[in-house]
């Protein structure tokens, strides 16, 4: 039989079908025009959804693939399209997001010319990206596209880049689907070792004050049954890091809260008290170690980690073990004993007495004075029955709305933990409603975030995303006025903002909005929001200097937080 004789951009858009891509996010311009027009005859196969920046293209197809499991897709252009995209690269390789970029670039023959809108793309995200590779000719098309797929989302997932040459789109091919399902050397998936099965589970049999630090891996691997069938047998205490809160539900016993600069007293002090450290897919961050020199010094480290470049990179692990945590946590549960750990698992309540009085009561329930954010992110969790997807920008919002969210089910939580990148909520909660469009997608942002990738309420507007976007508005970059008024004497430097009327600008993109600045007016407004049909904009007026307590001041070790 003959092989199809096509166009190298009709070969890419039947590589895409052969990987089950049913959604695409992009921006289109010169280099990449002929995958566009390909497009064209494309429409009933896939979701095109046309953003209004390609930094947003980016978070987008992020927020589409964490929210669906599936690998995220966009496409732009070459030159300051490819070059808009970087920061959403680098975000995607620092939270093991499994994303694939095309991008368009000039003819092959013209390379290195400094040819109009030609930029080494390649050489720019080798550092940021799992892969990028460069497609010159047609009859590397279907090869190259297998490859970036297996390689997005095998083993620990993350994002790939193409950088595909004007020339291959345009020339003759003769097509063959092509199945990338091994690489040499690339072992995405490492057997897990016996012996190492064995000594962790006898040391965790041994220990009397063992504590689970669980991370996204949870998440990324679907182990939230092996989670819960692992810390259930033993009782084993949980503290969960930023990326991880919503690899087990809130309210299960176990559960002792967030680690972090931010995260609850309990977990983050015996992180220091406990005699075992059981981390499961995380990779350490000084986000969650404070100073790393006298981080958890008493205690013997049981890292399972799917990467085993994470193993010893920034905690010594005694154990490693090297594999899927799908895989290993059965296998380490299997030889755990059920051990009553109560008073242990009772200590955690002591430091949450604290925590209650000194920073959660008054952010979610004042006794008067202006709106909190904390006391908005609860309200909306209980509004939304705590089974929404939380999607967040960077900063205060990012902190209060993680603290104060609850969770009852997995691939709950959206945020850019490595990289924080400001202006990530948006365009990550617009990809969250097309990856699950079956459930309620709440954005929370501050003033700042929400303005950097504003421009993305036409995106909103011409796919009618239902994304609930929550605006907590204190006039000021909140995190960085934080900090400068604990570390810098108070010295306000370009933290406070003039504000543009919010509500105009969502009029003009047809999004329905309410500003709420009096607290009797909070739950109502809630609730119109969530009973709008599409988007809606609920505009909150709280505290201008409200700080995020307890913290980890930089520098200090994880039990040292401070409550002022």
């Amino acid at each position: 039989m003959e092989k199809e004789i096509i166009r190298g951009a009709e070969a890419l858009m039947r590589s895409l079908m052969n990987e089950q891509v049913d959604t695409i996010f992009g921006y289109p311009g010169g280099s990449i025009m002929p995958v566009f027009d390909a497009l064209y005859d494309h429409q009933e196969d896939f979701k095109q959804i046309l953003v209004r920046h390609e930094q947003g293209a980016l978070h987008a197809a992020q927020g589409y693939a964490r929210s669906s499991g599936k690998v995220g897709v966009c496409i732009v252009t070459s030159g300051p399209g490819a070059t808009n995209t970087l920061t959403g690269i680098a975000d995607a390789m620092l939270d093991s997001t499994p994303v694939v970029l095309i991008a368009g670039q000039v003819m092959s023959s013209v390379l290195g010319t400094d040819f109009f809108q030609e930029v080494d793309l390649v050489g720019v995200t080798q550092p940021i990206a799992k892969w990028s590779y460069q497609i010159r000719r047609a009859e590397d098309i279907p090869w190259a596209i297998s490859r970036a797929f297996y390689i997005a989302r095998s083993g620990r997932p993350g994002p790939v880049v193409l950088d595909f040459c004007k020339n291959a789109q345009t020339s003759q091919v003769a097509y063959e689907p092509a199945k990338v399902d091994y690489i040499r050397s690339y072992v995405p998936y490492p057997k897990p070792n016996e012996k190492a099965i064995a000594e962790a589970a006898a040391l965790i049999n041994r220990s009397a004050r063992p504590l689970v630090l669980v991370g996204q891996g949870v998440e990324l691997a679907n182990a939230h049954e092996e989670l819960k069938n692992f810390i259930e047998k033993a009782n084993l205490p949980v503290g969960r890091t930023l990326l991880g809160l919503s690899a087990l539900p809130s309210d299960h016993p176990l559960n002792m809260g967030m680690l972090g600069m931010h995260g609850n007293l309990g977990p983050n002090v015996n992180t220091n008290n406990c005699d075992v450290l059981i981390a499961v897919g995380m990779r350490f961050s000084d986000r969650v170690t404070g100073l790393v020199s006298t981080y958890a010094k008493q205690a013997k480290v049981i890292h399972l980690d799917i990467d085993p470049s994470e193993i010893n990179k920034n905690v010594h692990a005694d154990i490693p073990v090297i594999g899927d945590c799908k895989e290993t946590l059965p296998l380490i549960t299997a030889q755990l004993e059920n051990i009553d750990r109560k008073e242990w698992i009772d200590s955690f309540a002591d430091y949450a007495a604290i925590e209650e009085e000194k920073a959660i009561r008054p952010a979610i329930n004042p006794d008067g004075g202006p709106i909190r954010m904390g006391e908005v992110a609860r309200r909306v969790s209980e509004a939304t029955g705590n089974s929404a997807i939380l999607v967040t920008d960077v900063g205060q919002n990012q902190m209060m709305s993680c603290r104060y969210f609850k969770f009852t089910k997995p691939h709950s939580v959206l945020t850019s933990g490595g990289l924080g990148t400001m202006g990530f909520g948006l365009p990550a909660a617009i990809g969250a409603t097309f990856g699950a469009p079956d459930r309620t997608v709440c954005v929370f942002s501050g003033d700042g975030g929400l303005q950097m990738n504003i421009q993305e309420f036409g995106t909103i507007m011409e796919q009618g995303a239902p994304v609930k976007i929550i605006l907590l508005n204190n006039n000021y970059l909140g995190n960085v006025r934080q900090w400068q008024e604990m570390f810098f004497n108070r010295r306000y430097s370009w933290t406070p903002m003039l504000n543009p009327d919010y509500n105009k600008i969502a009029e003009a993109y047809n999004i329905p909005s309410r500003t709420v600045s009096d607290r009797a007016e909070l739950d109502d407004a809630i609730k119109e929001m969530l009973e709008t049909e599409g988007a809606f904009l609920l505009h909150v007026a709280v505290m201008e200097e409200e700080n995020i307590m307890p913290m980890t001041p930089p520098g200090a070790s994880v039990n040292e937080m401070v409550f002022e």
